[in-house]
């Protein structure tokens, strides 16, 4: 405990109601006249000094000191209310989940935080730890540190990873994903691997997390208190102008394919919870997100504007010859494709469908020289269909 702590502690005890907090109880009790050595004079008066494991009552300041010397109590108490404070506030509730406040004792939360404690935040992996000694007599304050990274990187040293200090510069890493593909949705299950923020103090950290992912942190403490505001399809859809004006014209069985295609764990870290409308709950699953996704975004609309106009192409009927097996890989090649798994497939497992080797056999035996499958044109009026002008 720093002297600017203890100091902080009595002015606290003075006050109305004294400390109540985490288990912590410090108050003044009536007046206290000191002695000749500094103790309390007999009579009423002195500080009371409580804990779940400890209390003591009718001490004197320098028996309050002693008392509060090794507390971690006071230093907890001192990080939250002194440090952090905002109380009623998204970053605060944030940085409590990361160390799991609601549900341990303080002396639990401290032998946890000695190690390390671990939270994960979509495909970040935060990890809060106590601060080393500090002042000029190594005394411990019990300010927290933390380190940021990729869930993928838990178990490397962060030498071995690009060490980053600045939490702007996490807008600038998160942009394209370990293959340097740009990252149109900062919630894309893509996030990069190979980074760390490390040894960041409580306001860097929360900074980091909310860049990395915006909004996050405020939507999820919405949702925690219950104040979401939520704007399903047609609320948000029905804002849309211009180019996008459109979307609001999508069938509602489309929307379903909408949110099954995109909103997916697969595809986002964050958690649906707009619907088609109010009342109205789409049957695509949501996702199991940590933190909610309030409304579709700018990448589902965009989607949307695409879909909503091949949606407006009146059918066809087509007539293919497939042998059992071109079926099934036809199949197979769409599932890789969608699942993101085509990128994994090796040249060597031509058993996979969507094998490289496999696909384009299949392509030269069905494709005719204008790339239309079976010699069919998609449109029989043209006759063929260049698929490479």
């Amino acid at each position: 405990m720093l002297a600017r702590q203890f100091d902080a502690l009595l002015a606290a005890a003075e006050s109305d109601g004294g400390i109540d907090f985490d288990g912590l109880h410090v108050a003044r009790e009536g007046d206290e006249r000191e002695g000749d050595e500094g103790g309390a004079a007999s009579g009423d008066g002195g500080y009371t000094f409580a804990t779940p494991e400890h209390e003591a009552t009718g001490l004197s300041e320098s028996e309050l000191h002693a008392h509060a010397a090794d507390s971690p109590y006071v230093t907890n108490w001192y990080f939250w209310e002194r440090e952090v404070q905002r109380h009623d506030s998204p970053r605060r509730a944030f940085l409590r989940r990361a160390e799991a406040a609601a549900d341990h004792a303080v002396h639990e939360r401290y032998d946890a935080l000695a190690d390390g404690m671990v939270t994960e935040w979509g495909q970040l992996r935060i990890e809060a730890t106590l601060a080393d000694a500090v002042g000029d007599v190594g005394a411990a304050d019990g300010s927290r540190r933390y380190d940021v990274r990729h869930v993928d990187d838990a178990d490397r040293a962060v030498d071995e990873l690009e060490r980053y200090d600045d939490p702007l510069e996490a807008r600038e890493l998160s942009k394209h994903d370990d293959d340097g593909m740009y990252r149109p949705l900062k919630t894309g299950a893509n996030m990069p691997t190979g980074w760390a923020f490390h040894d960041l103090d409580w306001r860097d950290a929360v900074e980091t997390v909310e860049t990395l992912y915006p909004a996050t942190v405020a939507n999820w403490y919405r949702e925690r208190e219950g104040r979401l505001d939520i704007d399903h399809w047609t609320d948000t859809t029905d804002r849309q102008t211009g180019i996008y004006g459109i979307v609001s014209e999508l069938p509602r069985e489309a929307v379903e394919w909408v949110a099954e295609a995109a909103c997916d764990d697969s595809q986002c870290v964050k958690r649906r919870e707009w619907q088609y409308d109010e009342g109205d709950d789409l049957a695509a699953d949501g996702g199991t997100g940590a933190f909610p996704c309030r409304e579709p975004c700018s990448l589902v609309i965009a989607a949307a504007r695409r879909w909503t106009k091949l949606e407006e192409e009146e059918p066809r009927e087509y007539t293919f010859h497939l042998t059992p097996s071109e079926k099934d890989q036809i199949e197979g090649v769409i599932d890789a494709v969608a699942d993101g798994r085509a990128d994994e497939i090796r040249e060597a497992d031509v058993y996979e469908d969507a094998n490289r080797y496999r696909t384009r056999y299949l392509r030269a035996k069905l494709f005719d020289d204008h790339g239309n499958l079976g010699g069919v044109p998609t449109d029989p009026e043209e006759g063929h269909d260049d698929h490479d002008g």
